[in-house]
Parts: structure tokens; C-alpha cells; sequence
């Protein structure tokens, strides 16, 4: 098939599919924050030869034809973010970044690659201290060009192609460049956002492209065009990503960033040229018979989901099942999880992070057996992992917020678990000349850059990377096979989800679907969060019997997973999203 046939085919399909979704749907949402627009009951997904679970149909649909025209699982997480970009702006795109983990089939290997955003060069620890010197409130610092790192997604997305792409560069951009000129349906999520939203209208661009002239959101079916994303997509296919950090489009994300009116930020053209990507260490551990891995520091999510899964594993959780008990040891081993989270991780080139210590087995099960059986721990502290050099450091818990994740295997079975941000819904509600929302990453970093007289990790610092909650995971059999491909939106909350789905799929058996549909819970060292409205929600009160803190609330996970099984793929793309597994 030749180029021109293969963007026909694919620009057909997604433009059909995306007026026929917005024209069918009846559902209307109310007002929401990211964290909740509704659920939707689905079945898992089938396939033979590959497979792809992204939050969104059209998003997944392009990532399947490209995997149809021959394409690698790599190919296919670019076309799939791309289109993302459009159809869930509020999540991820190219003004962001992310974590790229994968599975070589070949040479049976695992390689992590590290798109964080980073802190500009005249960025420093007390960026986010008011006058009068106490952090500034949350939406105070998220909007304007203050909180905004320098994007590392187009040129993570080029070195993984780069590397293991199959198809030309150009082919695998096509499909968004498509949908973009021709228009993309509004959906229920998208318009239940927006509806909700405030700060975006203030930004005139968004506000133009996202509402009505009476400032309402563009209606469920209401087709968005982007030409200037199109145009902004075709540099990057004809240049690479040069032409994204350099010239133009470097020059208009500067202007957006300094020009904002009253929290301008002072990145540079500088900065953007200086942006690398960096490849890292995957995170690999044991789990019953498994073998899990994930990404390193500066993300937490592998740390820490596998700290809980050891912590876990002195349990029997198959007879236990889902219910109030394992629930109860899920949210112990969070709580352990997270004091160490909050003390030791952060970006590995400022800070000295003991990662093998944090996840030795020895310690792990030391930490399991601060657990009862019988009573909440209530707030764990930190622990002292072996391998730790001695640190002055003061914990810090930080605040993160929303993403997006892409699952995909292809026929020769290799696998991307990507998960991809622009930090908070919208980012930081600036968008530029070229059709694109810029992220507020920065606000993953400490408010506060120092306790009781002693810095924390995770302070503001220039060029550095802020922590992460992401945790893109693949789990592999006792024979080293590939088996599952998982991950999922959510902030902080991304630890308890991914470790939830990992226990669903191999302690309890449940299919894929079923994994990311049950209820979320889980602890991060504070209260036991129980999702509102699910299963888990009757657990209460055998929790507080405990001594457990109980909260209910709103848990909108994002999570897509596939698993391979003798007959080939089953996929899951979480109810709470509006995504699908798909595959041939």
C-alpha cells in the first residue's frame, strides 16, 4: 500500500467514525472536573494479530490501521498520541511530555525512555512562593506560563521511532494531520470538561476553538477543525523535531509562555533547543511468578507498585478475592509505598535515589510486616532502604493530576505501555499559534522547597525533572513471555490504579475488562479512598472497623491493559474514559 492510499484510508475512517460517534451519542454529562464525566459498561476486546487501548475510539482506531498497514507497536503509539492531541486535549499532546516504555520482541529486551518535561534554566526553588513567602494556591500557579516545562513529547516520540519504527515518519503523523483538516466530533467527555472548565476561556485561542460565542462548549457532534495543528503537525513530519524546538514554533510556545498577562513564565529558546531525551534503566521486579517492570526516577510508579505488589505478595490474595480485606492490605502497602515515595524519589540527576534498595525484597518484606492484619497503620513513616546514602532531605507529597495512556502489541509482539500528560485538565490553559495546548508540569514539583531547614527532593531546581506518579508497566510470564500491557491516568492516584489492575488480572484472574472496571481503593498515606458509586463503596464499613480513615470519592481511572492469551489479545479500556481496545 502506498503512502498516499494508507492516509486515505485511515483519514476516511477516523473522519466517518468521529461524526458518527458525536451524531449517535444521546449521553449528556454535567459539569465536571477531569475526574469524573460518567461510566460506560463494556465488553473486553478481541484480537488475533495485535492490539491497541487507547482513551478514546478514534485515537485507538488510528493506531490499528497503522498496525494494519504493517506498522510497529511504535508507529502505532505515535499515530494514537497525535490524534489524542485533538480528541483529548484536556489529557496529553505535544505541548507535554511522557513515559515511553517497550518490549523488543527480537531481542528480548526491555528499553525505558524518559520525555519529561523540564524546568527552564532561570527557574528556581521558590518559584511557587507568594510574596509573602507561604506556596502559592494550586490554580493560581497552574494557569499562565509560570507552571510550564519545556515539552518532551515530539521529541520522545521521534527517537522511539528512530528506533523502532517501521513505517516512514511522515505516515505515522498522517492520520492526525487528517482529522485535523477535516474535522473530529466533539464528544460527551470533551464537551462535560469543557463545560466545567473556567480558566480556558480566559486564554482567547482556546476560548475560540473550544466555545461558542456566548461562552458556552461546543456541543456533543459539534465538528472541530485544527488547521493549525495540521499545519504544525506537517513542520514536524517534513523536519522532524527540529522544527518543533527550533525556529517558528519554538519561538511562538517562548511568546506564549513569557507574554502571558499575570503569571508569565521565562522559558527560553534556549531551553527548548537544549531538550533531550533521556533513556533510562527499566524498574524490574518479582511478583509471584511474574516478572514486572516499569519506569524508573524520576516517576514513582514503578518504585512504588512494585514496593506494594512485594508487600502484597505475603498474602494470599486469591483466596482473599475483591472485598473489604484485600482492600484493606492494598491500602497498608500504599501507605508504606508512599512515605517512601515522598522522602527518596525524585529526578536521579539532582538527587541520589536508592532505587534497588527501595525495591530489595528484604526490605519490602520488612516493611510488610508493619502491616496488621487487624488494625490500620493509619500514616506510615518513611523506611531506611539499604543502599541509601545519607540524606537531609524533608518528605513531600506534592500534587498531580491528569493523563492519558496508551497500550499497544503488535503482530511481531512488541509492545508500548506509554503514558502521556500535559499534567493538569487543559495544562496551563495556554494555547499556541499552532493548535496546541502547553502543559503545567512544573506543578508537579514541591511547592515548598524546604522543611523544618532541609530541602526537599523534589524541589524546583533548573533543568530538572519533577516526579511523577506515571507508571507505565509490562508484565511477563515465568518463562519470560510478554503477558500484559497496562497503565492509566490519574495523578498520584496511577500507583494504586496500576498495582488494583495488576492484583485483578493475576491474583483474582478477572479478563481485562473487568480489571479496569472494578472499583478503585487504595490509600496514599492518608486517608482509605473507596470509589464512589462502585463495589467498593459497600467495603466502608468494614474498613472503619479496622480503624481506617474512609473517604468516598470520585476515582476516574483511565487504565487500558491487554493481555495475551493462547487464542491472542483481550483488551480493556477503562468505563470512566471513553476509550476502546481494538485489534484484527
Amino acid at each position: 500500500m502506498n503512502r498516499r492510499m494508507l492516509t486515505c484510508r485511515i483519514a476516511g475512517a477516523l473522519f466517518g467514525l468521529g461524526l458518527a460517534a458525536g451524531a449517535s451519542s444521546a449521553q449528556t454529562l454535567a459539569p465536571a472536573p477531569e475526574a469524573a464525566t460518567g461510566r460506560v459498561a463494556k465488553v473486553a476486546g478481541a484480537a488475533q494479530r495485535h492490539m491497541v487501548a487507547a482513551a478514546n475510539p478514534l485515537a485507538a482506531n488510528a493506531g490499528r490501521e497503522i498496525l494494519r498497514a504493517g506498522g510497529s507497536a511504535v508507529d502505532a503509539a505515535v499515530a494514537v498520541q497525535l490524534v489524542l492531541n485533538l480528541v483529548e486535549p484536556q489529557s496529553s499532546g505535544i505541548g507535554g511530555g511522557a513515559f515511553f516504555v517497550h518490549w523488543d520482541e527480537a531481542k528480548r529486551v526491555v528499553f525505558t525512555l524518559d520525555g519529561r518535561e523540564t524546568a527552564p534554566a532561570a527557574a528556581k526553588p521558590a518559584r511557587f512562593l507568594g510574596a509573602d513567602g507561604k506556596p502559592m494556591a494550586f490554580r493560581q500557579a497552574v494557569v499562565g506560563g509560570l507552571s510550564v516545562g519545556v515539552p518532551g513529547t515530539v521529541r520522545l516520540l521521534e527517537e522511539a521511532h528512530r528506533r523502532w519504527g517501521k513505517l516512514a515518519w511522515r505516515d505515522v503523523i498522517a492520520p492526525a494531520i487528517a482529522l485535523a483538516e477535516q474535522g473530529f466530533a466533539v464528544s460527551p467527555r470533551l464537551n462535560g470538561l469543557l463545560s466545567g472548565e473556567t480558566a480556558l476561556k480566559s486564554d482567547p485561542r482556546a476560548a475560540a476553538y473550544f466555545y461558542e460565542a456566548d461562552g458556552k462548549a461546543k456541543a456533543v457532534g459539534t465538528v472541530l477543525k485544527n488547521p493549525a495543528f495540521a499545519a504544525t503537525l506537517r513542520a514536524i513530519a517534513e523536519r522532524g523535531a527540529n522544527a518543533f524546538y527550533e525556529g517558528p514554533i519554538a519561538q511562538d510556545i517562548v511568546a506564549t509562555v513569557t507574554g502571558h498577562a499575570s503569571n508569565p513564565g521565562d522559558m527560553t529558546l534556549a531551553d527548548l533547543a537544549g531538550y533531550r531525551v533521556v533513556e533510562r534503566a527499566p524498574v524490574c521486579g518479582a511478583y509471584r511468578v511474574w516478572r514486572i517492570c516499569g519506569m524508573g526516577p524520576p516517576s514513582s510508579g514503578a518504585v512504588a507498585v512494585q514496593q506494594m505488589l512485594g508487600i502484597l505478595e505475603t498474602r494470599d490474595l486469591a483466596r482473599l478475592g475483591p472485598g473489604a480485606e484485600a482492600a484493606h492490605w492494598l491500602s497498608e502497602a500504599g501507605r508504606l509505598a508512599f512515605a517512601d515515595r515522598a522522602l527518596y524519589l525524585a529526578d536521579p540527576a539532582f538527587i541520589s535515589v536508592p532505587t534497588i534498595g527501595l525495591i530489595d525484597r528484604d526490605y519490602v518484606r520488612g516493611r510488610a510486616s508493619l502491616a496488621s492484619p487487624d488494625r490500620s497503620m493509619g500514616r506510615a513513616k518513611a523506611g531506611e532502604p539499604p543502599n541509601k546514602r545519607a540524606l537531609l532531605l524533608a518528605p513531600s507529597d506534592g500534587v498531580e493530576n491528569g493523563t492519558s495512556h496508551i497500550s499497544v502489541i503488535d503482530e511481531a509482539g512488541n509492545a508500548v505501555s506509554m503514558t502521556t500528560t500535559i499534567e493538569d485538565g487543559f495544562g496551563a490553559r495556554l494555547m499556541t499559534a499552532g493548535g496546541f495546548l502547553l502543559n503545567n508540569e512544573l506543578t508537579d514539583f514541591s511547592f515548598l522547597p524546604e522543611e523544618d531547614g532541609k530541602p526537599v527532593a523534589n524541589r524546583v531546581e533548573p533543568g530538572k525533572r519533577p516526579r511523577s506518579s506515571m507508571a507505565p508497566t509490562l508484565v511477563f510470564d515465568a518463562f519470560g513471555r510478554l503477558y500484559a500491557v497496562v497503565g492509566s491516568p490519574g495523578g498520584s492516584q496511577i500507583i494504586g490504579y496500576v498495582t488494583k489492575t495488576l492484583v485483578a488480572l493475576l491474583d483474582w484472574k478477572l479478563d481485562p475488562q473487568q480489571a479496569v472496571d472494578l472499583g478503585n481503593f487504595g490509600s496514599r498515606n492518608g486517608p482509605t479512598e473507596l470509589e464512589k458509586g462502585t463495589e467498593a463503596e459497600a467495603w466502608r464499613a468494614a474498613l472503619e472497623a479496622k480503624g481506617h480513615e474512609v473517604r468516598l470519592l470520585e476515582m476516574t481511572s483511565g487504565i487500558q491493559a491487554i493481555v495475551k492469551t493462547p487464542e491472542g489479545f483481550l483488551g480493556g479500556a477503562d468505563g470512566r474514559r471513553e476509550g476502546v481496545a481494538v485489534g484484527d
